[in-house]
């Protein structure tokens, strides 16, 4: 009961802090976070020191927690430590892959496509969602790498990766969605280099779009 309260309160955290719920750098008071969570004590400094071990939250000595900072290093640092990730998983499930991931690949890409069109069309509500839906896309891809340790580390450094874009609130419209489109007809004819330069531009178009509409709101 204790550990599955625990690990509900963790991914309630970890979302709140890739979807700016919990700003960057905020500090986080126990007292506020038990009347937040509705939890105990002991399970918060548990959920904490985890969430502080993935770096999500930064651990201060005699000073408690507070939500990890964010910077245009630490973006770029990200981007490429996610592309060195996801270029050789992508490149394994493209040859491993099979129909039932075939078949996934379609589905999750038509979902995301659909959400994409709303936010072509300016619905800004489904915004979780597209994210959502982004994730999902990504990780089929690469889920038939065969290696659970290489998706679960994939995992870590995408959903920081994600933070930036959700606290940058970016979306780069019909050219995100033509290159998720690219990647996901690639996958289908098993053309790796092609799926693996489309997802190189991806992310790299990605970081420089974040980082001007970054800029550009706070006037620098």
């Amino acid at each position: 009961m204790t550990r599955s309260l625990a690990q509900t309160t963790y991914d309630l955290m970890r979302s709140d802090v890739i979807f700016g719920r919990l700003a960057p750098s905020a500090r986080l008071r126990l007292e506020d976070l038990r009347q937040q969570y509705g939890v105990s004590i002991p399970t918060l400094r548990e959920v904490l020191n985890r969430l502080a071990a993935d770096g999500f939250v930064v651990a201060e000595e005699q000073r408690g927690f507070s939500v990890a900072p964010i910077s245009a290093e630490n973006l770029k640092e990200l981007a490429s430590l996610r592309m060195l990730i996801e270029m050789d998983a992508l490149a394994r499930s493209l040859r491993a892959g099979d129909v039932a991931w075939e078949s996934h690949v379609v589905a999750v890409h038509h979902k995301l496509a659909r959400t994409e069109a709303r936010m072509m069309a300016g619905d800004t509500s489904v915004l979780d969602q597209w994210k959502r839906y982004d994730s999902e896309f990504h990780n089929a891809l690469i889920r038939a790498c065969g290696s659970d340790e290489l998706l679960a580390v994939h995992s870590q450094v995408f959903d920081k990766y994600l933070r930036y874009q959700m606290l940058y609130l970016t979306f780069r419209g019909a050219i995100s969605g033509e290159e998720h489109r690219g990647m996901m007809e690639a996958a289908l004819e098993r053309d790796v280099p092609t799926a693996q330069a489309i997802l190189e531009r991806h992310i790299s178009a990605g970081v420089i779009h974040a980082l001007s509409a970054h800029e550009d709101r706070n006037g620098s």
